[in-house]
């Protein structure tokens, strides 16, 4: 048996009953069930149908996301997420360099890392070379007017940590950046690069290890382990391809508003809604959530 959820963002009126009834017929549905007046709903079917892509493809055009996967009634205990372009809508490393001068030159190094056209370690240190001289100083100045969240993040990250799970903030960029994001969106660890100061001033250097695609992976099974759990309790979300491996050996990795490479290789694709799809993926209902603000 298998699970399709049709999701749209909120408010949008995409999701309207007429075109539900029609997808859920021409998939051959059971048990319609509406987890989020005209935002979120889910039903069964007996299998995969050859129709699905082209159902898929469909709704995309209309902004609605649809993802089938086995049926599971198993709320994550485990939330591993990235930072950069998926919690918050920004690559930060891009922001400073932008607001430092060298910005071109570091987004083209950006894109390219992402798409995995580069090995993210060289990618990184090339980039963070280019901000040799940068005050320290600059980084609140970013946070306060080029960092914004993705909507619904405080959302996912206090209805799990209600329901017992663990969160961790995992990313390739600075902890200059994911402590205070990670406080603000109550995660209850967070890992990122260290860039190396000296007298309030960046060298242009960053302390080893590299936090890339293989110490995000590292960093899933620690917690696996370390809290008794097993692959299937993890929910994993990014974008990027320093991503991938935590996505694939999560029980639930989502490439969420991804670059394309991401979206190529993981079955649950996002590119549409926001951050409580990841809620509704699990089996939430609206009503389930807890909301919470945002305070900068």
């Amino acid at each position: 048996m298998y699970n399709v959820i049709l999701l749209c963002s909120d408010g949008s009126g995409a999701l309207s009953h007429q075109l539900v009834n029609s997808v859920y017929s021409s998939l051959g549905g059971q048990d319609l069930l509406w987890l989020g007046h005209n935002e979120a709903v889910c039903f069964n079917v007996e299998k995969q149908s050859n129709e699905f892509s082209s159902v898929w493809a469909e709704l995309q055009l209309s902004k609605i996301d649809m993802v089938i996967r086995k049926k599971e009634n198993h709320f994550k205990s485990l939330l591993l997420a990235d930072m950069d372009s998926t919690m918050i809508e920004q690559e930060c490393i891009d922001e400073l360099a932008d607001m430092y001068g060298v910005g071109s030159k570091v987004k083209k190094i950006t894109t390219r890392a992402m798409n995995g056209e580069l090995g993210f370690q060289d990618a990184l240190n090339e980039r963070v070379a280019l901000l040799a001289q940068c005050p320290n100083s600059i980084i609140e100045h970013v946070l306060e007017r080029r960092i914004t969240f993705r909507s619904g993040g405080k959302a996912l990250v206090s209805t799990m940590k209600s329901n017992g799970a663990y969160t961790a903030l995992v990313s390739g960029g600075f902890t200059a950046f994911s402590t205070p994001v990670s406080e603000i969106l109550g995660f209850d660890e967070h890992h990122a690069n260290i860039l190396i100061e000296e007298n309030g001033i960046f060298t242009g250097e960053v302390a080893d290890p590299i936090l890339g695609r293989n110490e995000k992976v590292n960093r899933l099974n620690r917690l696996v382990q370390d809290r008794g759990l097993s692959h299937k309790d993890v929910l994993a979300v990014g974008d990027g391809a320093n991503d991938l491996g935590m996505l694939e050996l999560a029980g639930m990795g989502v490439a969420m508003h991804a670059k394309r490479i991401v979206a190529e290789k993981c079955d649950i694709v996002i590119n549409h809604c926001d951050l409580t799809s990841l809620l509704y993926l699990q089996g939430y209902r609206k009503e389930d959530f807890v909301e919470t603000e945002i305070n900068h």
